[in-house]
């Protein structure tokens, strides 16, 4: 099935979401020569954010990027964690034009019931630009989960990750890994969330759950079959 995922875009609202949250499928799927795009909806502004912090993540991302094989990384200027004071006009444009450009058959985005503000922002964006109008609309979208971003709300009155597609990652969950250590910025010591025992955790997890010794979880959104 994983080879009928066509030309793919990954849409990250901040530099790491798409390795924590589908890392692993990237390099499964680069690894029999689909073209994955990520795009990473936002950048930290000062003061918030450093001029120097801001150059070594997007420095940490382009390495993790080379590792899992990524063939292009589309990056938009929306202010991290402020995406509440954009205009919701501003952020559909951004993210519909990457789409349009990249014009992908499969999307993975962020999952809507994430705590973090920007994750509901950039699903709501990449939904409205997918929207099916034309023959380039995507065929498949998948959301995917993003340690303590998914796990963090409040399921019993927001809405629940509860997956119906999992994609082994047995071989690929080693350069999951090696791609999220590349971001050094954000790696915390277990039992943090953002660590190397964590991820490899929910791997398993995952896997089991589907009887594979590694997998990646994913709501299904929306599935088109012509």
């Amino acid at each position: 099935m994983i080879e009928t995922f066509g030309r793919v875009l990954v849409v990250a609202p901040h530099p790491d979401d798409e390795v924590l949250g589908c890392g692993g499928t990237i390099a499964r799927l680069t690894a029999t020569g689909i073209e994955v795009h990520v795009l990473v909806a936002t950048v930290g502004k000062p003061p918030r954010y450093t001029a120097d912090s801001v150059a070594q993540v997007q420095a940490e991302m382009r390495r993790a990027h080379a590792v899992l094989g990524v063939h292009e990384t589309h990056l938009l200027d929306l202010p991290a964690a402020e995406l509440d004071t954009v205009p919701a006009s501003r952020i559909n444009a951004a993210v519909g034009d990457v789409i349009a450009g990249v014009q992908p058959d499969t999307l993975f985005l962020p999952f809507f019931g994430d705590i973090h503000t920007d994750h509901q922002l950039i699903f709501t964006a990449a939904m409205v630009a997918a929207r099916p109008r034309s023959t380039t609309a995507a065929r498949r979208i998948l959301c995917y989960e993003t340690l303590s971003e998914t796990n963090w709300y409040a399921p019993p009155v927001t809405p629940a990750f509860v997956p119906d597609i999992f994609i082994g990652i047995s071989d690929t969950l080693e350069r999951k890994i090696e791609a999220f250590r590349h971001f050094e910025s954000q790696v915390r010591p277990f039992p943090d969330e953002r660590s190397v025992e964590a991820i490899e955790a929910l791997a398993r997890l995952r896997g089991a759950t589907a009887f594979l010794f590694a997998a990646e979880a994913f709501v299904n959104i929306r599935q088109i079959i012509q």
